[in-house]
């Protein structure tokens, strides 16, 4: 009542600053964690370790995603989710200093990422609960920009770091990061007199792809079988076959994904490249891609989401191929040079395209009768592809070299575009979803 109009939603919105810190500490970590293993069991045990970590994480997200929603929805404690969270995050962070072996690293991640999932959903929903719908856009740009720019300090730090110092030490700086997170989500975030149920995230755009963005699994219900066969057993009719082969592009596209960046810092520091210059590749293809999410939308809007996917596809397909025959015919001082060409158009340019597009869709098959199952069937497929493809990774790249996993991540980027290529062409994006 006695706040002035400029001053209340600045107010209320002071708790995104919670996430910076956060954001810097966790940016850089998966990295970290592959050279930290390479460099205790050198090139080809290391590279095993190293698919055998991001599996993990990729597999423990599935849970995670499953516990940390439903906890969300019984709790309705938003600032004690979200402040455990980064607080829980500092001692796991602290922990990679004090375990120095491969399979602590390995427990370790995989704890951190049970964790680092619990505020994805809590700070969505404090948008929505505190802010008044016509700012929703705003606010979720605000919390994506938070994020993506306290990733890009972390890479930066790392960079500058792993050059002068040791890098398991930098365990102590990101976890303080961290813990300092957790001290501004406690002293800033007031929890909302009224709570709103999570699947309110899936009826707005702008709630549904920055949750996505933070993390691409949304379980609002346990899937069924009954809801896998429902998703699929269309996919026989021309008519009922949008959704099923969707799906199965999304299959392909985290396959890749899961393949390529797996393999990507092993296969950097194969080539001779420092750890520095490693994290520097990672760190250009971040900026590229906070950058190129400010563009991706407006340039989607003016195309169709079945033709924006299908270019992000080709272009992230060309990348990998590019780096896959880099790997072959260049010497191995030269790989840099294409790593940071090619990296940065792959995973920030095509990537964004590709994201905003594919989430577009996505957002349109979810809007129907069941967005529980429908969203359940969607973030277990793609957990699981991204599992199995950086399980396979490691024993790829170990067996038959990186060029042979960079040449399968780009073929398995051609067929879903041939899968995509299949759907009907839809309608433009402003002339379908609600902002």
């Amino acid at each position: 009542m006695g706040r002035t109009a400029g001053s209340g939603p600045r107010r209320r919105m002071a708790w995104v600053y919670a996430v910076f810190p956060a954001s810097i500490a966790a940016g850089p970590l998966g990295t970290l964690v592959q050279l930290y293993l390479i460099e205790l069991n050198g090139l080809t045990l290391g590279t095993l370790y190293a698919s055998l970590a991001v599996a993990v994480y990729n597999g423990v997200g599935i849970p995670a995603a499953i516990f940390w929603g439903f906890a969300t929805d019984r709790l309705r404690r938003r600032r004690a989710i979200v402040a455990a969270s980064y607080g829980v995050l500092a001692l796991v962070l602290f922990s990679f200093y004090l375990d120095r072996t491969s399979a602590g690293t390995v427990v370790t991640y995989s704890i951190f990422s049970f964790v680092s999932a619990a505020s994805a959903t809590p700070l969505n929903l404090l948008i929505m609960e505190t802010e008044n719908k016509g700012r929703w856009p705003e606010a979720f740009a605000r919390l994506s920009m938070m994020s993506s720019v306290g990733t890009v300090g972390g890479l930066l730090l790392s960079t500058v770091w792993v050059e002068a110092l040791p890098l398991l030490d930098l365990a102590v700086p990101l976890g303080l990061l961290s813990l300092a997170s957790a001290v501004l989500a406690a002293l800033t975030i007031r929890d909302p007199a009224i709570n709103l149920e999570p699947e309110t995230m899936v009826l707005r755009r702008p709630s549904f792809f920055q949750r996505l963005l933070a993390l691409p699994l949304i379980f609002l219900t346990v899937p069924r079988v009954s809801d896998f066969r429902r998703v699929f057993r269309g996919l026989k009719s021309g008519l009922t076959n949008y959704v099923p082969l969707f799906y199965i592009s999304i299959v392909l596209f985290y396959l890749s994904s899961g393949l390529f960046n797996t393999s990507f810092v092993p296969s950097m520091r194969s080539f001779g490249i420092s750890e520095g210059e490693t994290i520097a590749v990672i760190l250009a293809g971040m900026v590229v891609q906070t950058l190129a999410f400010q563009v991706a939308g407006r340039y989607v809007e003016q195309r169709s989401l079945v033709m924006s996917s299908v270019q992000g596809l080709l272009v992230r397909g060309l990348c990998y191929g590019g780096l896959g025959a880099a790997a072959v015919f260049l010497p191995s001082f030269l790989f840099l040079g294409p790593a940071l060409l090619l990296y940065p158009l792959g995973a920030g340019i095509a990537f964004s395209v590709y994201y905003t597009a594919s989430n577009t869709m996505m957002f349109g098959t979810v809007q129907g009768k069941n967005p529980g199952a429908s969203l359940g069937v969607y973030s277990a497929v793609v957990g699981l592809a991204g599992t199995v493809g950086s399980l396979a990774s490691g024993l790829i790249s170990v067996y038959f070299g990186f060029y042979v996993t960079f040449t399968a991540a780009s073929v398995l980027l051609y067929l879903a575009v041939f899968v995509v290529s299949r759907l009907p062409r839809e309608p433009k994006v402003h002339d379908r979803t609600p902002a």
